[in-house]
């Protein structure tokens, strides 16, 4: 329900005997502020349109009506060693809009549709793209509709292969680059992994991003952006803001170059060696004085027995409230005995019972001798095995010519479905990543934010008592609140109304005596005798201030009274 100003200023003016042009104002401005904020709340934000982008790119997907011309779900198996367990690519997808704040209209994305379960699917780049000598710009958007609790929402770009079939995509399809997040557990990271191939060996090893930057888990959509450039920098953002930056040489684990030197696997530590740098003195001997049998504490024979303790008085009595149980039989429960408690006495004294003498730090107690221990003339330092060189080492001064990418897909297991991706593009231009982004997540994410915020459950106000309500700050309530107090009392007695609300009882008069003032001022001005209606009007006036001030003086000898007269009030209403 709206607020209505002037009946609001109205209803207040006969409450309060009348109101300054000035408070009037307070209140008009605080209501149409009011009205205005309340409006906003109600109104829906409105949503933008979906509108296929213009953008080029070597791989660009906004998942439109032709997605399953190039999404294909896999129907492998997954290669689960050392387990006799055996998992299938079971999981579900679905092209649809989103049904948690929905940010965009006619805007769809790939969603995971069962929880608990194995999901597989991928689409074929139209040709492979080479990042070598490039800028690599992968972005995507992830929205967590249900939340995330254990479960990923990374891609994986896949390894240019021939013999690449989509129903065939598993957890062993050889990748390039995994991004995004991941979380389960206290483990909550967005994943940076390239697979790097050993220029000697030709085997290929996964290369971890060690302190890789957190996910945000929440239900509005997210971007993630990976940017790696030609000289091996690379950069993560989250939402268009840089979490992460560094350097493919140092910050990945295994390093991607191993070191040029390792420890000769041949090489033993002699037997002589002596590695203590710091040994007992052999000379040192113990003191014809030290006593090793010497307590580590002994009575205090200076203590005294303090004047206010109680000898006779027993630590713990027993409860004087206790009582018997009605069902305790003597003859097969035994004598019932009541449970003791704390001797009340003994709180407010030294203590009570036998009293003995305390213990003290024994001041010639030494304990157990042992020498001293000296530098080891013998130390020859911490022993190590010599370094040769690494047989393996190779030097790859450019890890971020990753090799060439054939497709995209997601392989996930996950506690949660309805994981939304959206808006993906790989390619070379991180300009182009941002226009695109302008295009999709600048416009969505606020009107997400918005929808969130909305959702989020309003703090009630305490209520609050009648007796402490202020008329300028909720002039709507003050005058229901003390009108209903009013009209409650004065059903079970008037005079008590009077002196418990008397606001209450003065508007009223006032309006009474003002209202028959003006009537009989109205009726009496064809009569010359009559008096002017200003006069009775302002006659009027001063009595009803009388009367308001009367009302007022007798509120002031109840006011410890209307406390308990608005509580009764109140439990009198619900």
């Amino acid at each position: 329900m709206r607020f209505n100003v002037a009946a609001a200023a109205a209803s207040a003016a006969f409450l309060v005997g009348g109101v300054s042009a000035e408070d009037q104002k307070v209140l008009k401005d605080e209501s149409s502020s009011s009205s205005v904020a309340e409006s906003a709340t109600q109104a829906a934000p409105e949503l933008p349109t979906f509108t296929p982008t213009k953008l080029k790119a070597p791989f660009l997907e906004q998942f439109t009506d032709d997605w399953e011309a190039r999404w294909k779900p896999s129907h492998a198996k997954k290669d689960t060693k050392g387990s006799d367990e055996e998992w299938a690519y079971v999981g579900e997808w679905a092209v649809e809009e989103p049904v948690v704040y929905k940010g965009m209209e006619g805007d769809k994305g790939l969603v995971i549709k069962n929880q608990a379960a194995h999901h597989a699917i991928s689409a074929k780049f139209p040709k492979k793209i080479d990042p070598k000598g490039k800028t690599l710009v992968v972005q995507y958007e992830v929205k967590l509709q249900n939340g995330l609790e254990c479960g990923g929402a990374y891609m994986k770009l896949l390894r240019e292969n021939k013999a690449l079939h989509q129903e065939e995509f598993s957890n062993t399809t050889p990748y390039v680059i995994m991004f995004g997040p991941d979380k389960c557990g206290h483990t909550n990271k967005v994943h940076f992994i390239f697979n790097h191939k050993n220029p000697k060996t030709g085997e290929y090893e996964e290369k971890h991003l060690s302190s890789p930057p957190t996910a945000k888990i929440v239900k509005t959509t997210e971007l993630y952006t990976l940017i790696v450039h030609p000289n091996n920098t690379y950069v993560i953002q989250q939402n268009g803001e840089q979490v992460k930056e560094g350097s493919l040489l140092e910050d990945f684990t295994p390093a991607v170059n191993p070191p040029k030197e390792i420890d000769d696997p041949k090489d033993k530590k002699p037997d002589d060696w002596i590695d203590e740098a710091r040994i007992p003195d052999p000379d040192a001997k113990k003191p014809d004085d030290w006593d090793e049998d010497a307590p580590y504490e002994i009575v205090d024979e200076e203590a005294t027995q303090p004047e206010d303790w109680l000898v006779d008085e027993p630590l713990t009595i027993p409860d004087p409230e206790a009582q018997k149980p009605e069902d305790w039989d003597d003859e097969e429960d035994g004598d019932w005995i009541p449970p003791t408690v704390p001797n009340p006495k003994c709180a407010e004294v030294s203590g009570c019972g036998p009293w003995t003498k305390p213990m003290k730090k024994n001041p010639d107690y030494k304990g157990k001798w042992s020498a001293p221990y000296i530098d080891n003339p013998a130390y020859k330092g911490p022993w190590a095995p010599r370094k040769i060189k690494n047989p393996d080492y190779f030097e790859d001064k450019h890890p971020a010519n990753f090799e060439p990418m054939g497709a995209i897909g997601f392989e996930i297991w996950t506690m949660q479905n309805n994981i939304l991706f959206d808006n993906i593009y790989i390619g070379h231009s991180v300009e182009e990543a941002k226009k695109f982004a302008d295009e999709t997540f600048f416009k969505k994410h606020p009107v997400e934010k918005a929808l969130e915020e909305a959702d989020k459950p309003k703090v009630e106000d305490t209520p609050k008592s009648p007796s402490d309500l202020k008329f300028l700050d909720d002039p709507k309530t003050y005058i229901k609140e003390k009108l209903d107090l009013f009209l409650t009392i004065a059903k079970k007695d008037p005079l008590e109304a009077i002196r418990f609300v008397p606001e209450v009882a003065g508007g009223l008069a006032a309006i009474f005596i003002t209202t028959v003032a003006l009537l009989f001022g109205l009726v009496g001005l064809g009569s010359s005798t009559a008096p002017s209606a200003k006069k009775v009007a302002a006659d009027a006036k001063e009595k009803a201030k009388e009367v308001a001030d009367k009302a007022t003086t007798a509120a002031a000898s109840g006011v410890d009274t209307a406390k308990e007269a608005t509580k009764r009030a109140t439990r009198s209403q619900s």
